[in-house]
């Protein structure tokens, strides 16, 4: 993700790459972010110290203890955030929306326009469908991925869930093994698959006896996922504080 922002980051009006960070033990500390874009060098060197440059906004795709300790800096120092990093759990949540009373910030498990429009679709479906269909959420990722749902579909299940009047906490299933009885009246299922250099397809399916709707989002291209990070980020200009989501910025 980092090369994918550099590179659509220097082809973006208005937008200055000046700083670039990696985790302390990576091997590109140091290298010109430009060369590890395939760009051309650009004089951002690569660093593991949030507090070594200067910057407006800082885009975050990390992980979720990186992702606090970074906004803990950028509360500090009054920077805004825009945040894509999955597996923040509601404590995590709680500490961002603290931070938020301070700075503005856009987190979401999906910067992708195209799954935020998913997830309003979701929405809709299952407001007419209510419990009646029966609801799973299919979701594939490369094999490296370490989170698993994806907050992506974690998300897509609040959406459903919500919509029907429920908590995803009390009607999610996420495992099945052996002899688990008949499917309960009202629940969520999750499946997961990690394979290969998938980028990431989420499918939502609604059955009901003789009928079924799927709902599918498919990605080819990180540049989803940079492109509505550098939205957000434009989106940001101007705003003093608050906890925003792409809905926020897509207007949805």
């Amino acid at each position: 993700m980092g090369r994918t922002l550099v590179k659509l980051i220097s082809e973006t009006d208005g937008f200055t790459l000046t700083h670039g960070f990696e985790r302390s033990d990576s091997p590109y500390l140091s290298t010109d972010s430009g060369e590890l874009a395939a760009i051309g060098r650009n004089g951002v060197l690569v660093s593991d110290d949030i507090a070594s440059g200067t910057f407006d906004t800082l885009i975050d795709f990390t992980t979720p203890e990186t992702t606090l300790r970074n906004a803990n800096y950028c509360a500090a120092s009054g920077k805004s955030m825009v945040i894509g990093t999955t597996g923040v759990t509601e404590s995590d949540r709680l500490v961002l929306e603290q931070h938020s009373r301070i700075i503005p910030i856009v987190f979401a498990p999906n910067m992708s326009v195209g799954v935020n429009l998913t997830f309003k679709l979701l929405e809709l479906a299952s407001k007419v469908l209510g419990t009646s269909a029966d609801v799973e959420i299919i979701e594939s990722h490369h094999k490296h991925k370490v989170d698993s749902p994806s907050g992506t579909a974690l998300k897509m299940g609040e959406v459903v869930a919500e919509s029907r009047g429920q908590e995803l906490s009390g009607v999610g299933v996420f495992t099945r093994h052996g002899q688990t009885g008949p499917r309960p009246d009202g629940s969520i299922g999750f499946a997961t698959i990690r394979a290969g250099d998938i980028v990431g397809e989420h499918t939502v399916m609604f059955a009901s006896e003789g009928e079924r709707i799927e709902i599918s989002h498919k990605s080819s291209s990180r540049n989803n996922y940079a492109a509505g990070a550098i939205r957000a980020t434009q989106w940001l200009e101007g705003r003093k504080s608050g906890l925003f989501s792409m809905h926020d910025v897509l207007g949805i």
